[in-house]
């Protein structure tokens, strides 16, 4: 009870990029355009899958998912970051601040299981493609979609329970652009321990095993592709999951990077350079990446047009 009401004194500053001052209105623009093309691009892929039979193909079923997380995971940081930005005022609560930390987890967590299932669907759709439509049915598209999104909601008490329940100053100075579990770790009082356990877990039971799956998988499907005794075959097959692979090897480079990397070899300005690449670029990229080079996206696209 006495933490409770010390914690709802608890305030943060969120320092941001006010190290830079000449560069506050170039910011600005950059990070708000990057919100809105990150919004408009994944709900432009969001609907137009919806709307066309593009939906039936788990795998365009997958990626509507994605867009759509995608939208969500960067509305929890970027919105506040645009409005510090707009009125120099970087104060937030410690609530404010622990459903932040919750909702960004939580999110980040539900891509990464997402990915996993991804890679699970190219794994079928290569090494199994007779079985593709009988594995991958409706049913199991539906129940995989929503175990990643409860799963990752699940996977957010892990670390943002400990980082609720440690001790911190009345006011406190955040040198990150939101609030990052590695940035409030510096600014517990005494007992941090249960913070990098948290993390330590969570990195454990939901980084690793992603991870170890995903590997798992293109391992079967590139033993599968060099099986294939010609040429178009194999870059057809492998044009398959490209998309996928690029993406989830930016993804996992970034946040083996970030948060596994030890702090004294990450500098606090190239941990924000990597973290606004990992947070902004990859959910920017993400559509572009995925559907927009693809044929059959582009051709509901011009369908939906001449409507």
């Amino acid at each position: 009870m006495a933490m409770h009401l010390q914690n709802d004194t608890v305030k943060f500053f969120i320092v941001g990029f006010s190290d830079i001052p000449n560069g506050q209105f170039p910011l600005f623009l950059f990070f708000l355009l990057v919100y809105i093309l990150t919004v408009l691009g994944n709900l432009m892929l969001t609907v137009l899958i919806s709307s066309s039979s593009l939906t039936n193909n788990p795998m365009y079923f997958f990626l509507c998912n994605l867009s759509s997380l995608d939208i969500v995971y960067t509305s929890v940081t970027c919105p506040k970051l645009i409005h510090i930005f707009l009125t120099n005022n970087g104060i937030m609560s410690f609530s404010q601040c622990i459903v932040q930390l919750f909702f960004f987890n939580a999110f980040w967590n539900t891509e990464y299981f997402l990915l996993t299932v991804m890679a699970y669907d190219r794994y079928v759709a290569i090494c199994k493609p007779l079985h593709y439509t009988m594995i991958m049915n409706r049913r199991l598209c539906i129940i995989a979609a929503a175990g990643t999104w409860i799963g990752g909601m699940l996977g957010s008490i892990t670390p943002t329970v400990p980082t609720a329940m440690v001790t911190y100053r009345a006011f406190n100075i955040l040198n990150h652009f939101f609030c990052d579990i590695k940035a409030l770790e510096t600014l517990a009082i005494g007992n941090a321990f249960y913070i990098r356990n948290g993390i330590l877990v969570h990195g454990l039971l939901c980084v690793t095993t992603s991870f170890i799956c995903i590997l798992v998988s293109y391992c079967y499907i590139i033993t599968s592709i060099l099986k294939i005794r010609t040429r178009e075959g194999k870059y057809k097959a492998f044009s398959t999951c490209a998309s996928h692979l690029s993406m989830v090897s930016m993804f996992y480079i970034l946040l083996f990077d970030l948060y596994f990397r030890p702090k004294s070899t990450v500098s606090l300005s190239e941990g924000k350079v990597l973290t606004v690449l990992f947070v902004y670029i990859i959910p920017l990229l993400n559509p572009v990446v995925y559907s927009f080079r693809n044929r059959e996206v582009k051709e509901a696209c011009r369908k939906i047009l001449r409507k």
